[in-house]
């Protein structure tokens, strides 16, 4: 892969691209991690398909945004939609997500851009902020040097270990140390970086993922649904609704899988994505 930037509204954001002539697959993260959650997928993806995963600025991004620049979650579905402009990529790119619900909101509010998409494992309905880990980063940004302290203690790496806490709720195996301290880094050290995440999570509204049921149901577009039996933050059964929701919705579901889909089952995930594209 190749490691490029685009200049957006917000300023440039990093993205590696595998190039070729297949398929356009967007690959995209949740907050605080980078796109390296994707690296196992990628390589299971292989030359099939045109793989294309963006840092997002979600607090581990490591180029700084514009001066003044700041983003909601609603802000961010758009940024998605603009990266994808700004690319050129066409009706046939299909969108893949984890771990977040920007895909749902961009759906939302521009349909079009969307040819196809894939959502795993992510936010939905009523469960937003996520689980007890994302109601508790949620709570952290509320108050001052709350995200500093977080990001402070998952640097301990004894501490990320800590059943029902952070990351170790959002995989079934521990997420290695090394994609950890990548995540984290920024967090700790660069305050504009933290600041971005704070922004992102103070501006989230509790109603905003109810929000886009109508227009998931008006999607009639290829969807595809992937979901970890195990997942203690996004509820199999959200999963499920999502999938019957959809207007061409269809439904994988994946054993001995929690939340990070990409790590915990990158062979059956990209089976599904290269099977989701051949077929649509």
């Amino acid at each position: 892969m190749t490691t490029q930037q685009i200049e957006l509204a917000v300023g440039p954001i990093a993205y590696e691209d595998t190039g070729g002539d297949g398929t356009p697959v967007v690959l995209l993260h949740g907050p605080a991690q980078d796109g390296t959650v994707w690296r196992h997928v990628v390589d299971e993806l292989g030359a099939s398909v045109r793989c294309i995963v963006p840092t997002l600025p979600y607090g581990s991004h490591r180029i700084p945004l514009r001066p003044g620049a700041r983003l909601s979650p609603r802000t961010m579905a758009l940024l998605i939609g603009e990266f994808a402009d700004a690319l050129k990529l066409g009706d046939d790119t299909v969108f893949v997500e984890n771990d977040a619900g920007r895909l749902q909101q961009l759906v939302a509010q521009r349909p079009e851009r969307v040819g196809r998409m894939v959502v795993a494992g992510c936010e939905a309905f009523d469960n937003y902020p996520p689980g007890v880990p994302g109601k508790m980063l949620e709570m952290a940004a509320r108050v001052p040097g709350g995200v500093a302290f977080h990001a402070w203690m998952l640097s301990v790496r004894p501490v990320r270990r800590i059943p029902g806490l952070g990351f170790a709720v959002m995989a079934r195996r521990p997420v290695p140390h090394e994609l950890l301290d990548r995540w984290i880094e920024p967090l700790r050290k660069d305050p504009a970086a933290r600041a971005v995440l704070v922004d992102y999570l103070r501006a989230s509204v509790r109603t905003e993922m109810m929000d886009t049921v109508d227009a998931l149901r008006a999607y009639d577009r290829p969807a595809l649904v992937v979901w970890g039996r195990q997942d203690r933050l996004n509820p199999i059964a959200h999963g499920r609704r999502l999938a019957e929701l959809l207007p061409q919705g269809r439904l994988v579901e994946l054993d001995d899988c929690g939340t990070l889909i990409p790590l915990d089952q990158p062979r059956a995930f990209a089976a599904a994505i290269e099977e989701f594209v051949t077929r649509t």
